[in-house]
């Protein structure tokens, strides 16, 4: 075990953790932050995008040793009352079915459109590539995005 002193969504936690615990479950057992999802574990599918320091990661191949003084953001710490532009265009797009992926989703686009205000659909498919939908919703995200992006 090791102590770290994490910045998550503006707040910093102190925490007595195994240097290796990869962030997802920092989040989610020790700071009960459960927006983030559990999907593959290996990297692959998008369900536990964060942001370190405004860039899009999964949370659950990243150890918490590796995170030092960043700034972590989480869904929960994107918008206070989920007003964010992403995630009201969501809304609008009707974009969730189940919801499981939509966090990833949403902290995947999120970042793209702070790094390119006017994403083309190429930059959009390369941007969200790797963050699987299972309920196929690849269209409506994709208006999503550019609806946020031309708010």
């Amino acid at each position: 075990m090791a102590q770290f002193e994490l910045n998550v969504n503006g707040k910093t936690h102190e925490l007595n953790v195994d240097p290796s615990t990869p962030i997802l479950w920092v989040l989610r057992d020790h700071l009960k932050l459960v927006g983030t999802k559990y999907g593959c574990g290996i990297a692959q599918c998008g369900a536990c995008t964060v942001h370190l320091n405004g860039v899009a990661v999964r949370s659950c191949q990243l150890p918490v040793s590796s995170v030092g003084n960043n700034q972590l953001t989480t869904i929960e710490g994107l918008s206070e009352k989920g007003d964010h532009p992403v995630q009201q265009a969501w809304l609008e797009h009707d974009v969730p079915q189940c919801g499981y992926c939509q966090s990833g989703q949403i902290m995947s686009a999120s970042a793209l459109l702070e790094a390119n205000t006017n994403p083309s659909d190429e930059e959009i498919e390369s941007a969200m590539n790797g963050n699987i939908c299972r309920c196929g919703t690849y269209t409506r995200i994709k208006a999503a995005i550019k609806t946020a992006a031309n708010s």
